[in-house]
């Protein structure tokens, strides 16, 4: 009998707190009865961590993530009628937008639902985990419930992310992003003035690992906005690592297989202001999927908006509460040599309500390579090409604007 523990970096200096959830007998995954209970009172240590470390090892942070330009901050446009002119709302028009085919909200598909506790459930594991290996397979999509993020974890950071947005632009653009850098507050993929734009602000942050922090872009008011993020952070990154090792015992291989390449996790916090004049042919975020392995994504408050390409339609997502969206990215459909598939999404607007959403993002790390797994594709074909991680991102933010499943076809061997 081996033990196999799901672990994470929890002092600042990187340290590991592990924590044993899993134990293998017969190389079986056997449930721990006290898991959930187990697994609750570690992430609800996590709250009370509100030193954050000072300084990055800037010599270690990825340096070719690229910038974009600069352009009105969307907030301060919906806010102000005077600011938004013919000319500039001209700019965030998409004409498509009035022919595309979008599925009714009331309509009988939805993504799957998958249950964390299930899982974990020696009795019902082996229902929940074909239910995973079909939204994995056919859906890339999926909401998790019973994930074990503690509620409070979740509500101080909804707090805080309210009261961020409630502040002052020039509050808000203390953080703004540099010229050539992605990170911080502003948009992302604007390389032209020509080009169409999304309705949108972003906050985008590194989070993990702790040294790749860059605390100039993380916001200091509120006072609490920094320790909410890093508990949420940490207990997010936990969930993705342990949804991973299902989905690697789903397609065969060693649990551990698919979390131990991704150990880099950024977060995507984002805006979308109400407007009443056009929010029927505006975007907030493009139709993309994403480039990293895995997402899960937290409605910070309820007003739909989240839709996913589904058999040439667009099929509108209505979070459950209290659960997280989950997603396949397409550096995960290209591990596992496309078994697992990314979807295409994008996000629309609300013409009365703003919308906010924080999407963590799981990533290999940045010594890994992105390619299809020997242990997946065995005497078959790989159907990608295999790259660092270094170059997958520079290939990545090489294309300038987001579309469709960029990574995965920029990738093919045979497209």
């Amino acid at each position: 009998m081996t033990m196999q523990t799901c672990h994470k970096k929890s002092s600042i200096k990187g340290k590991l707190f592990s924590l044993v959830v899993f134990k293998y007998k017969r190389d079986t995954l056997v449930h721990r009865s006290n898991f959930k209970t187990e697994l609750r009172s570690v992430l609800r240590k996590l709250q009370g961590r509100r030193r954050i470390m000072e300084t990055t090892e800037a010599n270690e942070r990825p340096k070719i993530l690229g910038g974009c330009m600069k352009t009105r901050n969307v907030q301060a446009l919906a806010a102000d009628h005077n600011l938004l002119t013919a000319d500039i709302l001209e700019k965030y028009i998409r004409p498509e937008m009035a022919v595309d085919d979008v599925l009714l909200e009331n309509n009988s598909e939805e993504i799957p639902v998958i249950d964390m506790s299930r899982l974990m459930d020696e009795v019902s594991r082996e229902e929940e985990a074909s239910k995973l290996k079909c939204a994995c397979e056919d859906w890339g999509f999926f909401q998790l419930v019973n994930h074990g993020v503690p509620e409070k974890v979740i509500e101080e950071l909804k707090e805080d992310l309210m009261r961020f947005y409630d502040l002052p632009l020039e509050k808000r653009e203390e953080v703004a992003q540099l010229p050539g850098d992605l990170e911080g507050y502003g948009q992302a993929f604007i390389a032209s003035e020509e080009q169409k734009l999304d309705w949108a602000d972003m906050l985008y942050l590194f989070t993990q690992p702790p040294h790749f922090r860059n605390y100039k872009h993380w916001p200091s008011q509120p006072p609490s906005f920094r320790g909410s993020l890093e508990n949420y952070s940490n207990a997010t990154q936990e969930v993705a690592h342990c949804i991973m090792g299902f989905m690697a015992t789903i397609l065969g291989i060693k649990r551990e297989t698919i979390s131990e390449i991704h150990g880099s996790q950024t977060v995507r916090i984002n805006y979308y202001p109400p407007c009443a004049n056009g929010h029927d042919k505006m975007i907030g975020l493009s139709p993309h999927s994403d480039g990293c392995g895995l997402t899960l994504l937290l409605q910070v408050n309820p007003v739909s908006g989240l839709q996913i390409r589904r058999n040439g339609k667009w099929l509108p997502i209505v979070p459950l509460p209290g659960a997280l969206i989950v997603n396949i990215g397409d550096a995960l459909e290209i591990l596992t040599n496309g078994r697992y598939k990314s979807i295409e999404h994008r996000a629309v607007i609300n013409a009365k309500e703003e919308r906010i959403s924080i999407a963590a993002l799981h990533s290999p790390s940045f010594e890994k390579t992105v390619g299809p797994l020997a242990e997946i594709v065995g005497k078959g074909t790989p159907l990608f090409k295999s790259v660092t991680m270094p170059e997958y991102v520079k290939l990545f933010v090489s294309q300038k604007k987001i579309y469709g499943k960029k990574m995965v076809e920029l990738l093919k061997l045979n497209p």
